[in-house]
């Protein structure tokens, strides 16, 4: 039967039986007393769905065509119509036209529908749904359906619905035709096992002996074989009609939703009967949807997989499809989606399960390094699939052998050494706790094993066994630790500690263990006192912070011998400070020595306990004074001071916000701060690259911190701490940038040998460095440093795009939002800056082909991408640009004379690269501006040197009313002359137009943006209505489609617009995913070679196969998940 079934008119009743009510909307209940509709039924879901349907049969096979009256009105109710198809239209129209015509009974003000309406309701009423679909079907398979009459009704309305360009028709009937499909697949499911006993019967009959043989029983199983297999061709047609009709046009819908019903349900039909549609022909749907841009869609593709991938038995069917697709699935374990990610790491998992030799070593590395992800769902799943590749045994007899060895010798012992292996490897060594915690579910039994861990470490090898090196025995270490940490708290290791949990386990030491609290605090103060390294002192440092909370008993003890070790500690320092300053620059390296050891503990303690008692401002800003006059202040001394003044400030500014500070103690207050960031510029020229890289940090963050933003929130008393930093600093701060952040690696790493650790040295310089850049934007992002200085970051992006791109871009953002105009003049002055080095460089005369004007240019294009597709949003800011770069263009006259180009007049080709962001009546406003800086004697030359006026001219007539300038001919319907413009092309005045129209005006050279607010129509005209069968010449229908372009220039027409917008989706829409034409003939070729051929029984005839299908790589989805790289959050 042809797919096109549903344009001609179902066949109606033979016999017109009396009694019928004239329009065929009421339907009697199960009671047989109240009246409703079929929808009113399963909307209330108050009768079981068997009832309704047995109701729905009996009035079937009273009157036939009333019955599917009501079944087509509960079709056109679920989708939301409130119009009614009345039994003349049933009897007089076809398909297409009472389809049109509910069309026009929608509510055109609400997008909304059954099953897009939020509440419980709305949410059983979809389930109800589905039932009365599978329902329908399982009651009427034995008669009904093969009438040749109801389902060919049926199958032809969810056709021409599915085809409307109204969303909730299309959507209201693809669910009602999947389900009906899946309901039609499990009777097909069901004629195949009975065509398969009766064929067994049948030989078991035929099989007596000639006595015993009946042959009428002989003759009724042909007759019922025979009858089986008409039903089962009936119930092909029926499939493939859907199939070809919906689902081939269906899965590739703009909705996704849509688009994840098809493939939730091809799925469905794969696993419930496989022999049928578990084949290259129908996988290829679920392939090529893969590449799906929404993430739901993908999520459904995956867990469909999933389902056929958990039956070992059908995986020869799937070998083709997994090398086809492998890779594909494997690159989906980074999706930008969680969700789809996870699934996507299982059924690689799946996979690995069913054949290990289905992934490659780089497809399981691929997902091996997933175990450290931040997301703690995608870790986990990617530590299930690290323990079945590596950590699951196989080999049971083996095995069952070293089950009942201890220790070493434990089916651990070797798990062990792998996974020790395996964290080496993956060089990621202080993330132990992310590698225990994705694989704390899976491999529980392995990571407990302390018996093993503690045996490995303790005791000697035994003979032929590998020796632990230190690297491994730290390692093991370390991993032990973890597993002990991740059983006792029961937490992952991302969550911070919570404050609960701390008091409980306090609270308990402190009442049983507290007779041990001295000798704690005794070997703390031996630690502090003996160790200089700064992740011991800041351990002990927070060990004191913990014990030293109000909250416990212990408290004012703790408190005692913090304060006694501070005590001890500053008189050192104090000593130790004045020895240093009273010898200067004959100190010796004792003298150093005390001086720094002191400082870094003091330091640490700072960090974490207010120690403005103690007063250690005063002996490093000495210290810090003394090294910037003499010069002589040994570097990691300076560090420490400026680190220690930090801490000081920092806890002086939180007493005072706590409090009510006095004037007094504000003064007091800006007074030290302003001599500390006078220091740190200071700083800011000191010969050693770490003292500058302190200085330039601290005062980032203490501009930050003392901005304008410190008197927010009703804290206006704090005024007087505000500082903002002055022209001096702001050019200081951004030459240091330019000179430590802007730098290849090779410049800062040439005194570096070709060693193991270089990489690594280069990676954490690399890191410093975008410390560095992200402190600096920061400033400009809160408004402290003035924007313009952002030009000399962003005109980087390009040169450092690997290394720094996502800070400039996201800095690029976050200006635009604080101010698009400013940004704009922001974003030219950087590309006038990088032309105006290149002028230097070249001269005058630039060559256009050579590589670095292409760079400019190709800047420029980047600069352009990220004002969007809002155009009325950025038209303000788009047309300042132009402005500033017009006038950036003409301001220098050529010292030759008036005859000659200007010497910037080549940078208007790099203004061409923002021309199409401008809306078509800015872009003739642009155009009258650019014709201000032009002579007769401009317009009319046609040489080399002036392509980019001719160029950039072309560029904003181009779309617009006025002709494209000839570069040869010269002539153009645009003359400086004549300032009337064609009104050609003009739209008529009932189109709709932008909210704003911009004009920018000329008044004595100055350029003034002024918004006019046009008010617009309340309502958008509806686009015309184009089913497929209208569609057939897909040229011959574009020419009838309204010029939509005139109703906003610059932009998509609105029929094009809507089609993947998430918000506010109009009832009308292009049903068509793809907008690019890549996938307009695959109906043909389906059409062609696609047809439902079920699996023959042992009796049935032989059946041509499909023409087998090698997974045609044109026809896949253009993919625009763009699957985002791993996002790893790692605590430092």
């Amino acid at each position: 039967k042809s797919n096109k079934c549903f344009f001609k008119k179902a066949r109606r009743s033979p016999v017109d039986k009396g009694g019928r009510r004239p329009n065929g909307v009421a339907h009697l209940n199960g009671e047989g007393t109240d009246p409703s509709t079929l929808f009113e039924v399963v909307k209330q879901g108050k009768s079981a769905m068997q009832s309704v349907i047995d109701d729905w049969i009996e009035s079937y096979k009273q009157d036939r065509d009333l019955a599917l009256l009501d079944l087509i009105n509960f079709f056109i109710h679920c989708s939301g119509c409130k119009g009614t198809v009345r039994i003349e239209m049933f009897r007089n129209m076809q398909n297409a036209e009472i389809i049109r015509k509910m069309t026009e009974e929608f509510d055109e003000d609400s997008g909304d529908y059954p099953l897009t309406m939020a509440g419980p309701q709305w949410k059983k009423f979809r389930y109800n749904f589905c039932e009365f679909i599978m329902v329908l079907i399982r009651q009427c398979q034995y008669s009904i359906i093969y009438d040749e009459y109801m389902m060919d009704t049926v199958i032809s309305l969810l056709t021409g619905l599915s085809d409307s360009q109204v969303r909730a028709f299309r959507h209201t009937s693809t669910l009602a035709a999947m389900k009906l499909m899946t309901a039609l697949v499990n009777v097909a499911l069901n004629l195949s096992i009975n065509q398969d006993n009766t064929q067994r019967q049948y030989e078991a009959e035929r099989n007596k002996v000639a006595g015993k043989r009946a042959n009428e029983k002989l003759e009724m199983l042909l007759e019922k074989r025979k009858e089986l297999q008409e039903n089962q061709d009936e119930i092909e047609n029926m499939m493939n009609s859907i199939f070809k009709g919906i689902f081939v046009h269906r899965y590739r819908d703009a909705i996704a939703e849509i688009r994840a019903i098809c493939i939730e349900e091809i799925g469905v039909w794969m696993k419930l009967y496989s022999d049928a549609f578990l084949n290259d022909s129908y996988l290829k749907y679920v392939g090529w949807t893969l590449h799906d841009r929404q993430g739901e869609v993908r999520l459904k593709c995956l867990k469909a997989l999933q389902t056929l991938y958990t039956n070992r038995e059908l995986f020869p069917k799937l070998e083709l499809f997994t090398n086809r697709f492998k890779d594909r699935i494997v690159s989906m374990t980074l999706d930008k989606e969680y969700d789809v990610a996870v699934e996507a790491i299982r059924l690689v998992t799946l996979i690995l399960h069913v054949s290990e030799d289905a992934l490659s070593n780089e497809d399981c590395e691929n997902v091996y390094h997933l175990v450290y992800s931040a997301h703690r769902p995608v870790a986990v799943a990617a530590g299930e699939f690290l323990h079945r590749k590596l950590f699951s045994r196989h080999d049971p007899q083996a095995e069952e052998a070293l089950a009942k060895r201890r220790g070493r010798n434990s089916p651990n012992g070797n798990l062990i050494r792998m996974l020790v292996l395996f964290f080496l490897e993956s060089e990621l060594h202080e993330h132990a706790a992310y590698l225990v915690d994705s694989l704390w579910d899976s491999s529980q039994d392995l990571l407990k094993d302390w018996d093993c861990m503690v045996e490995l470490l303790l005791e000697d090898p035994v003979q032929g066994e590998e020796v632990l090196g230190d690297r491994h025995e730290g390692a093991l270490i370390e991993l032990m630790v973890c597993t002990i940490r991740q059983a006792a708290e029961a937490h992952p290791p991302v969550v911070l500690r919570s404050r609960n949990v701390r008091v409980r386990v306090l609270t308990t030491y402190s009442g049983r263990m507290e007779k041990h609290l001295d000798a704690l605090l005794k070997q703390i103060r031996v630690v502090v006192e003996k160790h200089a390294e700064m992740e011991v002192l800041e351990a002990c440092s927070k060990t004191y912070s913990i014990l030293c909370s109000e909250e416990y008993t212990i408290m004012n003890r703790v408190d005692i011998a913090r304060s006694q070790l501070i005590d001890e500690l500053t008189d050192r320092f104090s000593h130790s400070v004045e020895d240093l300053l009273q010898e200067g620059d004959e100190a010796d390296d004792d003298d150093i020595y005390n001086v720094l050891s002191t400082l870094k503990k003091l330091t640490a303690f700072h960090n974490a306990h207010d120690l403005t008692k103690w007063d250690l401002f005063k002996n490093c800003y000495r210290l810090l004074k003394m090294g910037i006059e003499q010069g002589s202040m040994p570097e990691q001394i300076a560090v420490q001071a400026l680190q220690c003044s930090h801490y000081s400030i920092l806890w002086q500014l939180v007493k005072i916000t706590e409090g009510c500070p006095s004037k007094d103690d504000l003064v007091a207050l800006r007074r030290v701060v302003k001599s500390f960031l006078a220091v740190c510029q200071q700083c800011l020229s000191n010969v050693n690259t770490p003292v500058k890289e302190q200085a330039f940090m601290l005062l980032c963050d203490l501009l930050m911190i003392f901005s304008h933003q410190l008197v927010s929130g009703g804290r206006e008393a704090l005024q007087p701490l505000v500082f903002n930093p002055d022209s001096t600093l702001q050019n200081e701060l951004l030459n240091f940038v330019l000179d430590h952040v802007f730098i290849d690696q090779d410049d800062e790493n040439q005194s570096m040998e070709g060693d193991e650790e270089d990489e690594a040295n280069k990676i954490e310089a690399l890191h410093k460095r975008r410390n560095l850049l992200a402190a600096f934007s920061k400033l400009i992002i809160y408004d402290i440093v003035d924007m313009p200085a952002a030009a000399d970051i962003f005109k980087q992006y390009m040169k450092y795009y690997n290394d720094y791109g996502d800070i400039i871009k996201e800095t690029l953002s976050k200006t635009r939002q604080m101010d698009k105009i400013q940004c704009a003049k922001t974003l030219i002055l950087s590309l006038q800056q990088l032309f105006n080095e290149l002028i230097q460089d070249q001269g005058p005369n630039l060559d256009r082909t050579s590589s670095h004007v292409s760079g400019i240019k190709e800047l420029a294009r980047r600069f352009a991408l990220t004002f969007g597709l809002d155009q009325i949003k950025t038209r303000e800011a788009v047309a300042t640009l132009h402005k500033d770069g017009i006038e950036f263009a003409f301001k220098v006259p050529n010292p030759k004379g008036p005859e000659y180009p200007p010497p910037n007049l080549a940078f208007l080709e790099v203004l061409c690269e923002f021309s199409s962001k401008l809306l078509r009546q800015d872009k003739k406003t642009v155009h009258s501006y650019l014709e201000k800086f032009m002579t007769e004697y401009m317009m009319e030359r046609r040489e080399d040197v002036w392509l980019p006026l001719i160029a950039y001219r072309n560029s904003l007539l181009t779309g617009g009313d006025d002709d494209r300038l000839s570069v040869t001919t010269g002539t153009s319907s645009t003359s400086k002359a004549s300032t009337v413009r064609s009104k050609r092309g003009r739209p008529p005045q009932h189109k709709r137009r932008p909210e704003g129209r911009i004009k920018l005006l000329i008044v004595e050279g100055s350029w003034v943006v002024r918004n006019d607010t046009l008010q617009t129509p309340g309502g958008l005209h509806t686009p015309q209505l184009t089913s497929t069968v209208l569609r057939e010449n897909p040229r011959q229908a574009a020419d009838h489609i309204p010029d939509q372009d005139s109703s906003e220039p610059g932009s998509e027409p609105d029929y094009m617009r809507g089609l993947m917008e998430d918000d506010a989706e109009p009832i009308f829409e292009d049903v068509m995913m793809s907008s690019r034409g890549q996938l307009e003939d695959m109906n043909e070729e389906f059409e062609d070679t696609m047809v439902i051929d079920l699996p023959a029984s042992r009796n049935r005839r032989e059946r041509a196969e499909l023409r087998p299908d090698f997974f045609d790589s044109t026809a896949i989805m253009e993919d625009d998940s763009v699957s985002a790289p791993l996002r790893y959050s790692y605590v430092h």
